[in-house]
């Protein structure tokens, strides 16, 4: 596992992964894409216990993105069998280990059955006062956006909330992910080079980093290696 250096931006606090190229590793070895998705949920659990041993606050990862709903449907089943089985084995860990889980996106857009463990799996979590794993479920940035922003419309045409006064500050509190600390570093893996619709808004002064591993080879040491790249950027935020 790669040192986090002196100096630079030190440790993020909060830490995005667009989790990318199951699909890939699976047609290397030959096997069915819902065998790469399998590897991808190992890769969760190496990842997120990796973030609460280096002390990173908040993790957030894109499980199933709002346009994922276009994929053939027996992928998309698969995915959801892979959620519940991923809730029903790790919750416990998760409860153990004072883990938070939270969750944004439309996840009611799901089967019941779904949203029924989901909403008991977050509260179940929700007075842990450790480490926040966040999985983004059905999630869109451009419509979590426009979300808030009807939000603050409706609070202006029932007058209260005087429209002069949103500033950046006002739209930040209707995200999904207004009690999180500010998004430190996105990482994209299996060499993409976009943001794919993922914390558009939270991400305008991350670090970004975009690294050629496909998902279900991520490990520790990758983990360790990103960060260990952030440390040793500078930040300045528009100064000098």
């Amino acid at each position: 596992m790669a040192p986090i250096p002196a100096g630079g931006a030190g440790l993020p606090r909060h830490v995005a992964i667009i989790m990318d190229g199951n699909g890939r590793w699976a047609k290397k070895r030959h096997l069915p894409r819902v065998a790469g998705h399998r590897q991808g949920v190992e890769a969760v659990r190496r990842v997120s216990r990796a973030a609460r041993a280096m002390g990173i606050e908040a993790l957030t990862l894109y499980a199933f993105s709002s346009e994922n709903w276009r994929r053939p449907e027996d992928e998309v089943s698969d995915l959801m069998g892979l959620l519940r089985l991923f809730i029903r084995t790790d919750l416990d860990e998760m409860v153990r280990e004072n883990v938070q889980l939270r969750v944004i996106g439309d996840y009611r857009r799901f089967s019941p059955d779904l949203v029924t463990l989901v909403e008991d799996a977050i509260a179940r979590t929700a007075a842990n006062t450790g480490p926040i794993l966040v999985i983004a479920l059905n999630y869109g940035a451009q419509a979590e956006i426009a979300a808030a922003a009807r939000r603050l419309a409706e609070k202006a045409r029932d007058g209260t909330l005087d429209p002069l006064t949103i500033d950046t500050a006002a739209i930040e509190a209707e995200l999904d992910t207004s009690d999180l600390p500010p998004l430190d570093l996105l990482i994209r893996t299996s060499g993409e080079i976009r943001l794919s619709n993922f914390l558009l808004w939270q991400a305008a002064y991350a670090e970004l980093l975009f690294v050629d591993t496909l998902w279900p080879d991520f490990d520790a040491t990758t983990l360790a290696d990103a960060v260990a790249a952030f440390g040793n950027r500078q930040r300045r935020f528009g100064g000098l």
